[in-house]
C-alpha cells in the first residue's frame, strides 16, 4: 500500500471502537478512508466476540448514543430501580428511573450482542474493515503512523487504540478480584439492579437479559477467597452467595461456571502520543464498581469525534489541535470517574468501624434527601458534561 492509506485507522473491533468508527462516519466526507482494524481470533478474555458470555452494563445515556447509531441490540435487560447498600451496617439508598424523569437508569444487555448489531452497523456505514491478527502501532513521524496488522503496513494520519489495556504499569493492583456468572432468583424483582458492598469489596446482582428471574453477578473478594470459591460445587457457591447478598431476591442458584479476574486500576497522565490517542480500555482500566467502563468508552469516543470532525475536512494537516481539545475535554470526566469508582472500591473495605459507620450515614443521607445523590446518579447515567 502507499503512503497515507486512511486518515484514521481504528486499532480495536470491540464495542468501542466500533462506535468511534460510526460516529467518524457521519462526520468524515470520505468515510471509506476511515479504517476499523478487526483481530480475528480470541480475545484476552480468551473468548471470540460471539462466544463472550460477559454482560455489559449500559447507562442511559450510553443506550441514546448506541440507538442513534443503530447499534443497540434487540434483547436488553432494564434497570429502573437500583438499590445501593452495605453489608453488616446501617444505611442504604434507593434510586428511582422516576426521579430523574428517564425511562430507565440503564440497563444490562450481552457483550456478545452488543457487538453483533454494532459490526452490522459498521458494515453498512461506509467504513473500510481490515480483518486480521491484533494491529498495533509500529512507528510514527511528523506527517503519519504507521500501523502494522500481521504481514501488512498500513499507513494514517492519524492512530486510535481502542482495544486492550494501556501501555503502561498498573496505577493500583486491587486486593480483589471480579467473580463472575450468572444466578437465578427464586424471588425475582424485575428492574431491579443491587450494589452491596461488603468488607472484601462490592458485590453487583444486576438483571440478565437472557431470561425473567436471571441475575448477572459481580462479586468482588479477595484473591484468597474467590480461590476458595471458584472450587465449590454449584451447590456450595450458591449458598455462599446468598449468604453474602442476602435474601432480598430469595435463594440465588448459581448456573454458570464462575469465571475469575484480577482488578486494577490503571490511569495514564495522557491518552494523546503524537498522532496516536488512545479511548476506552486502552486509555483506561477501571474497577468494575457502578459498571462505569464501557460507558466511559462511549463518552471518549463521542468526544473524539466531535474534536476531529473540522480536521477530517483537511486530514493533511497535524491533528494535534484536534487532540489537544479532545484530552481538555475528556480530562475531567476521566479523572474523575475513575477517583470515584476507586473510591467506591476501597471505602467499604477499610474494616474501621468509624469509615464504615460514617459510609454508611452517607448512603442513609443520599437515600434521605434527594438533592445529595443527584450529583451521583446523574455522572453515572450520563458522565461529566462540558
Amino acid at each position: 500500500m502507499s503512503q497515507n492509506d486512511f486518515d484514521i485507522a481504528i486499532l480495536g473491533g470491540g464495542p468501542t471502537g466500533c462506535a468511534l468508527a460510526l460516529l467518524l462516519a457521519r462526520v468524515s466526507p470520505r468515510p471509506e478512508r476511515i479504517a476499523l482494524l478487526q483481530a480475528d481470533h480470541q480475545g484476552r478474555y480468551g473468548y471470540t466476540p460471539e462466544q463472550d458470555p460477559r454482560v455489559l452494563a449500559i447507562n442511559h445515556g450510553s443506550r441514546v448514543l448506541l440507538e442513534s447509531l443503530k447499534g443497540f441490540p434487540h434483547q436488553a435487560a432494564l434497570i429502573q430501580t437500583i438499590h445501593v447498600s452495605q453489608r453488616g451496617r446501617l444505611g442504604r439508598t434507593v434510586i428511582h428511573h422516576t426521579d430523574f424523569k428517564v425511562p430507565q437508569l440503564g440497563c444490562v444487555v450481552r457483550y456478545a450482542s452488543l457487538h453483533a448489531q454494532l459490526v452490522t452497523a459498521v458494515a453498512q456505514s461506509g467504513v473500510t474493515v481490515l480483518n486480521g491478527p491484533a494491529a498495533r502501532i509500529n512507528a510514527q513521524d511528523q506527517s503519519s503512523i504507521e500501523i502494522c496488522q500481521g504481514e501488512q503496513r498500513i499507513r494514517a494520519g492519524l492512530a486510535v487504540q481502542a482495544d486492550g489495556k494501556p501501555d503502561t504499569e498498573s496505577t493500583r493492583q486491587y486486593a480483589q478480584m471480579a467473580l463472575i456468572t450468572h444466578a437465578q432468583a427464586s424471588l425475582p424483582r424485575p428492574g431491579w439492579a443491587f450494589e452491596r458492598f461488603t468488607q472484601e469489596g462490592p458485590l453487583a446482582v444486576l438483571p440478565h437479559p437472557d431470561a425473567a428471574g436471571q441475575q448477572s453477578i459481580v462479586w468482588c473478594c479477595t484473591p484468597e477467597r474467590a480461590r476458595a470459591l471458584s472450587q465449590r460445587s454449584p451447590e456450595d457457591f450458591s449458598l455462599a452467595l446468598t449468604h453474602m447478598f442476602g435474601t432480598r431476591l430469595g435463594h440465588l442458584s448459581v448456573n454458570q461456571p464462575v469465571t475469575a479476574f484480577p482488578l486494577i486500576l490503571n490511569m495514564p497522565q495522557t491518552a494523546v502520543d503524537g498522532r496516536a490517542v488512545a479511548i476506552g480500555n486502552a486509555a483506561q482500566t477501571l474497577h468494575p464498581v457502578a459498571g462505569q467502563g464501557l460507558n466511559l468508552g462511549l463518552r471518549d469516543a463521542a468526544a473524539l469525534a466531535f474534536s476531529l470532525q473540522h480536521w477530517l475536512e483537511s486530514p493533511t494537516r497535524s491533528p494535534a489541535q484536534a487532540l489537544a481539545v479532545f484530552e481538555r475535554v475528556r480530562g475531567p470526566d476521566r479523572q474523575i470517574t475513575a477517583r470515584l469508582t476507586d473510591v467506591m472500591s476501597r471505602i467499604f473495605t477499610t474494616r474501621w468501624p468509624i469509615v464504615e459507620h460514617v459510609a454508611g450515614l452517607a448512603l442513609l443521607g443520599m437515600d434521605v434527601i434527594p438533592a445529595l445523590r443527584a450529583p451521583l446518579t446523574r455522572h453515572l447515567l450520563q458522565g461529566m458534561r462540558l
